[in-house]
């Protein structure tokens, strides 16, 4: 009875219509709890609670029987509210117990679920379409499953049907408990070989399977579940995504806004794509909602908008957050990034440039922030992806702090990537979005690390802790104790520590705490830990926390990895006692270990040196922490006189940082030759460090800023053991670095072709738009193409005559026919790849890296087989002079055709060492964000370097003896021979004539080796050399490199009597048979 706030009841059993009995209220309005105001629908279960809609108290009251006092199921002050209502009218609970309610005032239809409640139907604000209700008040479900309901200020009654699978959401949300831990250390799942550079998007479905963007070439990677290689790729012609979602049918939405200002749908049924949004810049983040509306934001335009795909024609985009205006108060937004719609159809935004994440609840536009600037969280750096878990608790990619971060019952917590950026397993580096699989393991886009990271989901971190196994250590910390420098408190500053080994018996969750008199300080290290260098290995770092003067922390440990634990106080020179207590699945063995000290020099008056200067913006600038600003620095001179530890200071208004180097410093790799300094002083605006300097060393300072593009002037103090001269210094720039800033990559061993050509071809324009020298060289190319395939034609139409392979001599020639065409084609093809590939650089990756990998090995392959071949002519030609008579033509038959089956496998085992280590490095133009420079480089150790040169003499060298050899062999032998039968002749006159009768023995295998010197020179360079300087030099030492294999018919044939009249005879047989 809604007038007088009650609900009352009878039984219909009774025979007599007594009275009524109140089941629920008073007679009296209120909000107690066994009052009511307004109650419109009632439900009953088989349990015999009675739910009532209290529509002016906004919430649904349950009272259990014989109960007057009610407890709120639903409403603000329900025990856990998830849902605002604003009168409700009609209640139903289905077959679980869950609850379906109409919400009268916000003219829609709510349920409740595993994950919350959820809007079905009235999801887009009241209204007259078929898809909106106006002041709904009561409905039914039939039997299967369809809602009838009285839309009762349309005057009408609609019917919603129910959509099989409908409410099931194709992403993961997994339900943690609150101590929820992650493996710090990530498995790289895929990286740049797969993915391209700079990935940004993943999404992984409630099957497991894995969706990936390659921006680079235009593809979607698939992964089935526990696959390692991609199982499915599709291409399409999106330009630079940064984001997909993945719906339950399988359909990919993928951002094409870049370039072409709309978002594509791949339809997994038809393998096609459609456009199914119009957009005016990239989408950050795509999101599909439980009632099919697809949402984009927009960081260009400050603004998320939505679109219902069930609409049968693609209309505009209505707003769904953000003016479109860049701003920080409520219905603003700046530069958002990643998007979650709950069931709620609750929108979270990632709001990057605020550092924060904005809430907008269904149909409001004015949003509250939940985490970030102006709550008590955690301080966000550009928030770029928002996830909600089964609880609702949030999971934030904090972009610019590399990490994520979560929401708990006790406030927000760093999950993963809490040691600062780096390439390290436990770092990240300006990571951009994550997904959650079905275990709750998370994938990250570690964006500029070109990878996907694996962070596995530790399930012992939600074991009862009350079950943990303790172990215990007890030590003290003394004046003998080691000590180091662990952070920044002016002269002096040093700290008592002790390293203890850490031996883990069973990987899990493990929680360690100190107790002491003393204020302690605890970290963790893997592998090692260096006393210089207290940062580098750090897993994890507490100060006193969890009480007066302790630490505490709780960290996931593995079996098979060494850990060293620091401990060390928080004040300097502090000494006691301490107890050490760890809990977790297993006992551990800590061990005392033993590390050396680190002293800071002072920094006295005595032997000082000072030198003054500015950095300007004319200064030299270079990217000192591999991001895209650039700094001013300076280099200078350090001349050492006496050796010793000597300390460096600075003093400037800038915000100063130093480093020192040996021997040079390259600003193309800004850590190649850099020392290790002993300390690092964090003082605002100056550094200060202590290194051993060598007297009789070359040292290199340079001077430059902790932020980009500062200029001011700074002045350099040192002491220590004797002065030093401190003097201006401009360091040579190498060519041996390739790439650009911090995606450098040196050069260790030859010149080939595509150094050659690299600078000289236009990328993105065709062959008409070449340099002169391209065409040139494009032509000189198929002039030898043409002219090989002659050589080699000629040489068939010789050596194919039975008669001449009777003996091993014709078929090593026949052989070489061959190879000599196979040479001159693969080096026609090594010359179009190098070409094609840097005219167009879309070609796609895998492409270009199996050319890089083969194309070069075979061109070598072919080139050293055609060179034995004819060593091989050579050897057999010294062994007939030397046999004579007694020469065994079949015998040098078998051994020829062995020998042309085993040679090709026996060159490929020699150089088999080139492909295994070639590689193709990929590098983003600084002019050119969307462009790229590709880079076939060979990288050898110091030992199979030195393998190489053996190889590239026996190969280019080898034959070349072997022929000049035979030659000598054959005069002096033929020579002796003759003067034993003709003694009216001297030797050395038989030796003359024997010299004028096969002198092209002894010509041809100089200018073999004359032609070749060229190729053997350019592959032994090992040093930095730039071909561009003299391009013509190399180019022609390249080309004429490949003569020889043009030459033998000219070499072998025409100089032979025996041989150019079998050529004369078959030329004529081939005439005659092309003329009949």
């Amino acid at each position: 009875m809604t007038a007088l706030h009650q609900v009352v009841k009878r039984s219909l059993n009774d025979a007599v219509m007594i009275s009524n009995v109140v089941a629920a209220g008073t007679d009296i309005e209120g909000s107690a709890s066994n009052q009511l105001f307004y109650p419109y629908g009632i439900f009953v279960d088989v349990n015999l609670d009675l739910y009532v809609t209290d529509c002016s108290n906004d919430r649904v009251q349950l009272f259990q029987p014989g109960e007057s006092n009610g407890i709120t199921a639903v409403g603000y002050r329900s025990l856990n509210p998830t849902i605002t209502l604003r009168c409700p009218s009609g209640i139903i609970l289905d077959a679980d117990k869950y609850l379906f309610i109409v919400d009268r005032n916000n003219h829609r239809i709510v349920a409740s679920g595993l994950n919350g409640f959820r809007c079905l139907v009235g999801c887009y604000g009241s209204g007259s379409q078929s898809k909106q209700l106006n002041f709904p008040f009561s409905f039914s479900f039939d039997h299967s499953g369809n809602i009838f309901v009285t839309n009762e200020w349309n005057n009408r009654i609609q019917k919603f049907f129910l959509m099989k699978d409908s409410f099931a959401v194709s992403f993961n949300q997994p339900k943690f408990c609150p101590t929820a831990t992650w493996n710090s250390n990530g498995i790289t799942f895929a990286n740049r070989s797969i993915l391209g550079q700079y990935s940004t998007a993943v999404f992984v479905d409630r099957n497991n399977t894995i969706y990936v963007a390659n921006q680079q070439n235009k593809t979607i990677l698939i992964w089935q579940e526990e696959s390692v290689n991609p199982t499915k790729i599709i291409h399409n012609n999106c330009t630079l995504p940064n984001s997909l979602f993945v719906t339950a049918n399988g359909d990919v939405y993928i951002d094409d806004g870049f370039k072409n200002g709309q978002v594509q749908k791949w339809i997994v049924e038809t393998n096609t794509f459609v456009t199914v949004m119009n957009v005016n810049s990239t989408c950050y983040g795509l999101f599909v909602d439980i009632n099919n509306t697809l949402y984009c934001s927009m960081p260009s335009h400050h603004q998320v908008v939505k679109r219902s795909l069930n609409d049968a024609v693609m209309t505009s985009n209505r707003i769904a957050a953000g003016e479109g205006i860049k701003g920080s108060i409520w219905d603003r937004l700046d530069s958002p990034r990643g998007i979650f719609v709950d069931v709620n159809l609750d929108l979270y935004v990632a709001d990057c440039n605020n550092n924060r994440v904005q809430l907008f609840q269904s149909e409001e536009l004015d949003g509250i922030t939940v985490t970030g600037s102006g709550s008590l969280n955690p301080p966000l750096n550009c928030p770029s992806e928002v996830v909600l878990d089964a609880e609702k608790y949030l999971f934030i990619m904090d972009r610019n702090n590399h990490r994520i971060v979560s929401s708990s019952l006790n406030g927000f917590r760093c999950l993963v990537g809490c040691n600062g950026m780096g390439s390290q397993s436990h770092q990240l580096t300006f990571p951009f979005g994550f997904s959650f699989d079905h275990s709750g393991n998370m994938f990250v886009t570690d964006t500029f690390n070109h990878r996907i990271q694996k962070f596995q989901y530790w399930e012992e971190s939600c074991v009862n802790t009350s079950s943990a196994v303790q172990t215990v250590y007890a030590s003290k910390l003394t004046t003998n104790s080691s000590t180091y420098l662990r952070s920044c408190f002016g002269s002096g500053s040093t700290f008592y520590y002790e390293a203890i080994q850490v031996t883990i018996r069973r990987s899990g969750l493990y929680t360690f705490f100190s107790k002491s008199n003393m204020s302690t300080h605890g970290s963790i290290y893997k592998d090692y830990f260096d006393p210089s260098n207290p940062h580098e290995n750090q897993l994890l770092s507490a100060d006193v926390n969890c009480k007066p003067l302790q630490f505490k922390f709780t960290i996931a440990l593995e079996t098979s990895i060494t850990y060293i634990l620091i401990v060390t106080t928080y004040t300097p020179k502090e000494t006691g006692e301490f107890l050490i207590f760890v809990s977790g699945p297993n006992n551990v063995n800590l061990k005392t270990m033993s590390s050396p000290s680190v002293i800071e020099i002072p920094y006295s008056s005595d032997a000082q040196s000072k030198y003054s200067s500015q950095l300007t913006t004319i200064s030299q600038t270079y990217s000192r922490d591999c991001r895209k600003s650039n700094y001013y620095y300076e280099t200078i001179r350090v001349n050492v006189v006496e050796t010793g530890y000597y300390a460096l200071s600075s003093s400037s208004s800038m915000d100063t940082f130093g480093d020192i180097y040996k021997d040079d410093f390259n600003p193309m790799n800004p850590i190649e030759s850099q020392l290790s300094q002993v300390y690092r002083s964090c003082f605002h605006l100056n550094f200060r460090f202590s290194v051993y300097l060598y007297a009789s060393t070359k040292y290199i300072l340079v001077v430059t800023t902790s932020s980009p593009n500062m200029t001011g002037r700074f002045s350099i103090l040192t002491s220590g053991p004797n002065n030093i001269t401190l003097d201006p210094y401009t360091q040579s720039q190498t060519s041996c670095f390739i790439g650009q800033k911090c995606q450098f990559y040196k050069k260790s061993i030859g010149v080939t072709l595509d150094d050659i050509l690299r600078d000289e071809i236009r990328s993105n324009m065709t062959l008409t738009d070449q340099t002169v020298l391209v065409k040139i060289n494009a032509a000189l190319t198929m002039i030898m193409f043409v002219g090989g395939l002659i050589n080699s034609l000629l040489s068939l139409l010789t050596f194919q005559s039975k008669d001449l392979r009777q003996v091993g001599c014709g078929i090593y020639l026949l052989a070489s026919s061959i190879t000599s065409f196979l040479t001159i084609s693969m080096f026609v093809v090594k010359f179009w790849f190098v070409v094609l590939t840097q005219m167009d650089l879309s070609i796609r990756f895998s492409v270009v890296r199996g050319g890089c990998l083969l194309i070069e090995p075979l061109l070598k392959l072919c080139l050293y087989l055609d060179a034995w071949l004819n060593a091989c002519v050579a050897i057999e030609r010294a062994i007939l002079v030397f046999k004579g008579v007694n020469f065994n033509k079949q015998k040098s038959q078998r051994i020829a055709r062995w020998i042309i089956l085993v040679l090709p496998f026996c060159i490929m085992g020699s150089i088999i060492h080139e492909p295994i280590h070639r590689e193709l490095r990929e590098v983003k133009m600084e002019t050119n964000k969307v462009d790229i420079n590709r880079w076939c480089l060979t990288r050898y150790s110091p030992s199979i370097q030195q393998y190489n040169t053996i190889i590239l003499f026996f190969h280019l060298v080898g034959p070349c003896i072997i022929n000049l050899c035979s030659a000598l062999f054959i005069i002096f032998g033929s020579a002796r021979q003759r003067s034993t039968a003709q003694t009216r002749q001297t030797l050395r006159e038989h030796i003359y004539h024997q010299f004028n009768e096969h002198k092209q023995l002894l010509i041809s295998p100089i200018i073999l080796l004359i032609l070749s010197l060229p190729r053997l020179i350019m592959s032994m360079l090992s040093e930095c050399v730039n071909p561009s300087n003299h391009r013509l030099l190399f180019i022609f030492g390249y080309f004429i490199s490949f003569t020889p294999s043009m030459l033998i018919f000219i070499i072998f044939v025409l100089p032979s009597g025996l041989y150019r009249k079998t050529f004369q005879e078959s030329f004529k047989r081939w005439r005659r048979l092309i003329h009949q």
